[in-house]
């Protein structure tokens, strides 16, 4: 069994960057009427204000991102709808959003350096921000928001006052998608492409496959997972975690090679958590000429998948960084604000599927399939595994 205070420190002690975990642009852009500007050359500012009257106390408000900023679409975009929902109840409040270019871990935690004097609140998405916690250290007045990892250990402290992180069970969202995958496919063929091995990721592609297997032992499904030994995963602690690992959250030209590959293994389900690698792997779909379907993830990615013939999106697996960011944000506001650690999943409504109508491409029998996993998911009947849990993909085959 791996020890997760291991698992911690060799996450830490990584030296590269978590961007993004999913691909595209989203339709429910809430960012309308932002003004955008230019500073250095090492940074993009994006100011937002609420206006100058309305309730609540004024919060100055900074989010530092990854390369891809606040308009990513996806991860990014996500935490910052997060903000502009506070906003949109706190009008005096402000918001800066800041782009940190390199999405190196040592000049992302510069970038909040940089401007920590001048904001009350600082929403830091992304692993690559584990290293504030020595800015909170000095900075105890300051209140920080952490997403997707938790705080780097300084001198032996693991916990801060003013540090509130979040990471999320991706591995249920990626169970759903498994499930919807295996009822959905017509050639019983369906992959899941990721970007890095990083845990989030790891998380979604062991979700995916225990769901495809709990699907073909429950269910009445035979689907298979199809897996490129070329790009198998190695995680951080060096294990072999199989898979489709583009290698890079950023390469489209990569990712659109390993969909053509996989549809050219028969696959016609693809689950896709692959930043914007991911694009690559759209675009290897909509140009396929069989019929295949994307599950897409973070957020509703319904609209990224139009294209002449229609659309590709089957539905998207879900993790939801808005609603607890704003939640984060209104206890700061009441003074309930404390920090610590929270590992959120589908019993915080933080993670689930698109079931809107009108938002996925899912049948009946698999809408009320998903609804009956999703509450034994809910509830702990099921636990589907993650990177470092003891249980395994394979263990789903013979619940």
């Amino acid at each position: 069994m791996k020890k997760k205070s291991l698992i911690l420190g060799l996450v830490l002690a990584m030296v590269m960057s978590l961007f993004v975990a999913c691909s595209g642009k989203d339709s429910n852009d809430e960012t309308k009427g932002e003004e955008t500007k230019e500073t250095q050359d090492t940074q993009e500012t994006q100011d937002t204000t609420g206006g100058d009257e309305g309730a609540g106390d004024a919060l100055k408000v900074a989010i530092v991102t990854s390369p891809s900023g606040v308009d990513d679409g996806s991860f990014n975009q996500d935490n910052y709808n997060g903000v502009l929902a506070f906003i949109a109840e706190n009008p005096n409040t402000t918001v800066q959003a800041v782009r940190e270019p390199s999405g190196d871990p040592a000049a992302s935690v510069q970038a909040v350096a940089d401007i920590v004097a001048d904001y009350d609140v600082i929403i830091t998405p992304g692993f690559q921000f584990a290293g504030i916690s020595s800015l909170a250290v000095d900075n105890p007045d300051k209140k920080f928001v952490l997403i997707d990892s938790e705080p780097a250990e300084v001198d032996g402290q693991t916990e801060f006052d003013n540090i509130y992180s979040m990471t999320f069970k991706e591995h249920e969202s990626g169970f759903f998608a498994g499930v919807a995958a295996a009822l959905e496919t017509k050639t019983n063929k369906v992959a899941v492409v990721n970007g890095i091995a990083f845990p989030s990721n790891v998380n979604y592609q062991f979700g995916f496959e225990a769901g495809v297997n709990y699907a073909n032992k429950h269910l009445g499904t035979e689907a298979e997972i199809v897996e490129l030994p070329s790009y198998a995963g190695t995680d951080v602690t060096n294990a072999n975690v199989g898979g489709n690992y583009v290698g890079d959250f950023a390469d489209e030209a990569t990712g659109k090679v390993v969909g053509n590959a996989l549809i050219a293994e028969g696959v016609d389900i693809l689950f896709v958590a692959a930043g914007g690698s991911g694009n690559g792997v759209f675009t290897a779909a909509k140009e396929a000429e069989a019929d295949i379907k994307v599950i897409g993830c973070d957020v509703d990615q319904f609209d990224d998948g139009v294209y002449g013939g229609g659309n590709i999106i089957l539905t998207s697996a879900l993790k939801v960084m808005s609603i607890n960011v704003e939640r984060s944000l209104n206890a700061i506001k009441d003074g309930s604000f404390k920090g610590g650690h929270a590992l959120l999943g589908a019993d915080t409504d933080s993670t689930g599927y698109v079931s809107v109508e009108g938002r996925h491409q899912l049948s009946d029998d698999t809408l009320a399939a998903l609804e009956d996993v999703y509450v034994k998911v809910k509830s702990g009947e099921i636990v589907p595994p993650d990177n470092f849990s003891e249980s395994t993909p394979e263990d789903f085959k013979g619940l």
